[in-house]
This record gives structure tokens, C-alpha cells and sequence, in this order.
């Protein structure tokens, strides 16, 4: 499944030329690629016709001028894409992304020949020059990806796919070099499985702020139902969701603590949350936090429980690999005596767009320990069936590493007769996949989306920013 496209993508352009090779090549290039863009959403920054040969890169002099272009737009460029109407120069391409030194994401792309063009005037030869700048860039230390064939030409449907791919890299590694979540509260003491480490973040880009969760009591309490921002995210929360049975001064507790925590991201210009729930929040303020954090995932800024700073990092990632909402999950159940089908489950903040019979409601597993009454603000639904990508990113403190399982399979309409959020996944080779998790010490939490983007966040969360990922095999 193609990714959703979100707002065009600029890229940095080379068009490797080679002077023994007919330079209309470079020409008729230019040409085919602005087609492509066009259809893909993208923005290109690349050499005019004037500045050198047909705006190719070959000499040294033509690296620094495309080096020069790229560093005056580095703040725009997420991506490069390197093509290949012939040969190419592959020290010219190597030296025009090292001297840019922008550090993103970069697509090799080589031309295929017409078997019946192969004499001196019309011949290519880029499936050769293609290995040849893959040598020097390896040489140079630079990261690249590559087409899904070998050769293709820019109008080619597998490229197009390609293109939409590798613009989907492109915003997970800008996003996950520069995301900043806020933890909200302390882990609930029961829950070390969602202990994580704050400076291996911090070395992979990856910013915490902290706020105590008293804070966030402590200013919701001061807030009364006269208030006009307590007021407008009560409207906000009605146009949402249905409110089921919940009472109408509970609707006022759920609204000032939305507020707040509002306020709080945009304070620090958070992208996504973490939060204490379990149990504080019900037996010092008394509702859930759910029904915030659905709307926050929904609007694409996700929110995990439990402090689960990692899991929402894992949302993130999802959602700009697929450019649609995530949720966080249990593992929670087998599914009858189905060894490839398991049961997903929370008490109720997942995104709306998983959720299309959705419902305040309140959590009655958590209720029994303090009282349901003080769980309204817990959302009900069930997810109907769609594709899915499942995964976890995990910092390993002991490696002093990131790390990160992915894989796709099904959410399936099958019976499921409970309450809260919940789903039916399929997915193949399920045992072997849950030893996996259980022998690397992954949490009890994944992230599910709506989308079959393992590869490309693969291709993000290994190449470009070095983590160790496993791939389940289905």
C-alpha cells in the first residue's frame, strides 16, 4: 500500500552525466522527471540547464556548484535522489553529497537501455554506472537506498511507488531526528516494562520533556466549567465522539484536563505524549484520560499510557511512514485455539479512525480497583478489518542501543465479545514472532496502524539511522 501523501516533499536532484555518453540524455531526463514529480508531490531543487552541461553534475567544478545549491535550501531538502540518464560520473555524485553535507536520505536511480539503442548514439549504459556510484558512496560512508528494480525509467509505475516510498523515509528520519515528546507524570510503579532510556533518546535525536503529573492536576483543578477554554474543548470533545452514559459533570473533569494538557504541548511544542494513568489519575482527579489522547492520535499527534515514551515514539514513527493515525495495543489474548490470531486490547485511547462505532464508556478492569466511577473518559469501539503494520521501537540499556521489531497482517472482522478497545489481528507464524518478543525483551505493548509500511520504516528506522531492526517474516 502506497503511503497517503502529506504536503509535498522537496528533494535535491543530481543528474549524473558522463562526457562520452550523448549529452541529449541529460536533456530528455530533465524532462521525464519533471513529469514524475508532478504526479508525486514533489518539490525539486536542482541545477538549471544554464549552470552546467544540460544541468547534469560530472567534474569536480559541477559538484561544488550542485553542493553550493543544496546547502542554500538544506533547511527544505528531506531527500536527494540521484538519476542516472547514462553512466554517470560516480565520483562527481559522491562529492557533490559530501560536500552539501546534508545528511538525509538518498534514492539511486539508473535508466534501463532500449535493446534495440545500444550504438554509440543512443546506448546507456547505467545498469553498469548504477554499481559504480553505489561503490563510491559505500567508500564514502553515505547512506543510499535503491529502486525496487534495478533499472527503470521515471514513468515507470514501480517507480512512482518507489518515489512515494522513499518520500515516506524521508519524513520518518527528519521526524524521529527531531521529535520531542513529553512525559507526563511518573511510570506507575507496577509497570517496569515500560522503563526506557532518556539519554540513549537523546543521541538518536530524540527529545523528553517532563512535567510532574500535579502540574497538570493542579491547573486542571483551577479551571471551573464557566471557563471559556474549558467550555470550547467541551464542545470539541460532543463533536468528536458520542458521550454514552457519562455524566455530564465528569465531561467537565475531561475537558479541564484537556486543556491543560494543550497548553502543555504547545508550550514546549511537543509532537506527541505520554501519559500517567494507571492508577494516579483516577484516584487523585477521578476520570480517564482516554478520550484526550484519542483526539490527540487522531490529529496526529500521538499519546501513549503508561508513560510509555517509547510507544508513542513507535506511533510517531507509524504515522509519518504512513501518514495516518496509530494506536498503542496489548498483546492481551489468544484467539480461541488459533495459533497465527491474537486479541489486541486497551481500556480506551485509540484514535477515532480505528474506531468507527466509538463511545465514551469507562474502563471496568481499572474500576475495580478504584471505583468505575472514576473511569468515565475511557473510550469503547471496535476496530473493524484493514490492513496492518505492526511494531515496536525499544531503547536496549544494557546494549546502550535502539531497537525495533516490525511486520504487517490483518485486523479481521472475527467475533470478539468484550469491552474497551479491541481487535482481531492475524498474522503469520504468530508463535514465532511472540518468542522473538519475548526473548529481546520487548514491553508487553506494540503500536498497530492501518497501512502495510514495514519496508519503509524499515528502511528508516536500519539504513538511515542505524538501529538494529528484525523483520517478522509472514
Amino acid at each position: 500500500m502506497t503511503p497517503k501523501p502529506k504536503g509535498p516533499v522537496t528533494l535535491g536532484v543530481i543528474i549524473g552525466n558522463r562526457d562520452f555518453f550523448p549529452d541529449k540524455l541529460v536533456g530528455e531526463c530533465r524532462t521525464d522527471l519533471l513529469d514524475a514529480f508532478q504526479k508525486a508531490g514533489i518539490n525539486p531543487i536542482m541545477l538549471p540547464e544554464s549552470a552546467t552541461k544540460l544541468g547534469g553534475v560530472e567534474t569536480f567544478q559541477e559538484a561544488q556548484k550542485c553542493a553550493e545549491l543544496f546547502r542554500r535550501h538544506a533547511d527544505e531538502i528531506m531527500g536527494v535522489l540521484v538519476v542516472l540518464p547514462n553512466f554517470g560520473d560516480e565520483k562527481g555524485i559522491a562529492e557533490t553529497l559530501k560536500l552539501a553535507r546534508l545528511d538525509v536520505p538518498v534514492l539511486i536511480q539508473a535508466y534501463p537501455d532500449d535493446l534495440n539503442r545500444l550504438d554509440v548514439a543512443r546506448r546507456r549504459d547505467a545498469w553498469c554506472g548504477k554499481i559504480s556510484v553505489c561503490n563510491n558512496l559505500y567508500q564514502f560512508g553515505i547512506k543510499y537506498s535503491l529502486t525496487t528494480k534495478h533499472v527503470v525509467h521515471p514513468s515507470d509505475p514501480s517507480f512512482l511507488t518507489d518515489l512515494a516510498n522513499f518520500m515516506a523515509v524521508c519524513r520518518v528520519v527528519k521526524g524521529l531526528r527531531n521529535v520531542r515528546i513529553g512525559a507526563v507524570g511518573a511510570r506507575p510503579g507496577a509497570f517496569n516494562t515500560v522503563r526506557y532510556s532518556e539519554k540513549i533518546l537523546q543521541r538518536n535525536g530524540i527529545s523528553v520533556v517532563t512535567i510532574d503529573l500535579s502540574h497538570i492536576l493542579g491547573f486542571a483543578n483551577k479551571l471551573t466549567k464557566d471557563d471559556q477554554s474549558v467550555k470550547d474543548r467541551l464542545e470539541a470533545i460532543k463533536a468528536y465522539t458520542p458521550t454514552g452514559r457519562t455524566p455530564d459533570d465528569k465531561l467537565v473533569q475531561i475537558a479541564k484536563l484537556d486543556v491543560v494538557l494543550n497548553d502543555f504541548m504547545q508550550e514546549h511544542a511537543l509532537d506527541a505524549t505520554a501519559i500517567q494513568c494507571w492508577t494516579s489519575l483516577q484516584q487523585n482527579y477521578g476520570c480517564n484520560v482516554c478520550t484526550s489522547m484519542s483526539i490527540m492520535s487522531e490529529n496526529m499527534l500521538p499519546s501513549a499510557c503508561e508513560v510509555d515514551v517509547t510507544g508513542t515514539l513507535s506511533m510517531y514513527a507509524m504515522q509519518l511512514a504512513s501518514g495516518s493515525p496509530s494506536a498503542l495495543v496489548d498483546w492481551n489474548n489468544n484467539y480461541a485455539d488459533d495459533e497465527n490470531k491474537c486479541v489486541l486490547f486497551h481500556c480506551g485511547n485509540w484514535a477515532k479512525s480505528f474506531l468507527p462505532d466509538i463511545e465514551i464508556s469507562t474502563a471496568p478492569i481499572l474500576g475495580t480497583t478504584v471505583g468505575e466511577e472514576n473511569t468515565y473518559g475511557a473510550l469503547a469501539g471496535r476496530t473493524p478489518a484493514n490492513p496492518l503494520t505492526y511494531g515496536r521501537i525499544s531503547t536496549d540499556d544494557p546494549k546502550g542501543i535502539m531497537k525495533a521489531y516490525i511486520g504487517e497482517g490483518m485486523l479481521t472482522d472475527d467475533p470478539l465479545n468484550t469491552f474497551g478497545n479491541r481487535a482481531v489481528a492475524q498474522i503469520n507464524n504468530l508463535q514465532g514472532l511472540m518468542q522473538y518478543v519475548c526473548r529481546n525483551g520487548f514491553e508487553h505493548h506494540v503500536v498497530m496502524n492501518a497501512s502495510r509500511t514495514a519496508g519503509i520504516l524499515k528502511e528508516a528506522m536500519e539504513n538511515y539511522m542505524g538501529w538494529e531492526v528484525y523483520t517478522h517474516q509472514s
